[in-house]
């Protein structure tokens, strides 16, 4: 990790307008973005057309859907195999919609990092607005 050292007065100054205009933005479309971005559900079908599943927002699962075909051939590994991929996926897209959303208030790459948990990358960029080097 790179030394601290002084902050650059024009990433200062920088860094303060950033915080200013994202305050004002927050103030004025985030309740519609959060309510927007709260409300992303996607829905996808497995590849052979038998499973249909419907996650929200967080990627939780909100409707599966099990077409009967399914029992014509019985195979518990592949039918969980098949859910648990289709789920994936889903959930996949609804992160991504969900960052599209956002995007007009919080930066693309710092709300992936908080969505992926990544603190270090959060406060790295954060750092690097300070300093000027973002």
């Amino acid at each position: 990790m790179e030394p601290i050292g002084r902050p650059d007065p024009s990433g200062l100054m920088a860094l303060a307008e950033s915080l200013r205009s994202t305050a004002e933005k927050l103030a004025t479309e985030g309740p519609r973005l959060q309510a927007e971005a709260k409300a992303v559900q996607v829905t996808e079908t497995s590849r052979d057309g038998l499973v249909t599943v419907t996650v929200g927002s967080r990627g939780e699962l909100v409707r599966l859907d099990i077409d009967p075909r399914v029992f014509r051939r019985p195979d518990s590994r592949e039918l969980a195999d098949t859910i648990t991929e289709t789920v994936h996926r889903a959930a996949a897209a609804a992160q991504e919609r969900v960052l599209d959303v956002l995007e007009p208030l919080v930066p693309r790459r710092t709300m992936q990092a908080h969505l992926d948990g990544d603190t270090e990358a959060v406060v790295s960029g954060m750092t690097d607005q300070m300093f000027g080097r973002s």
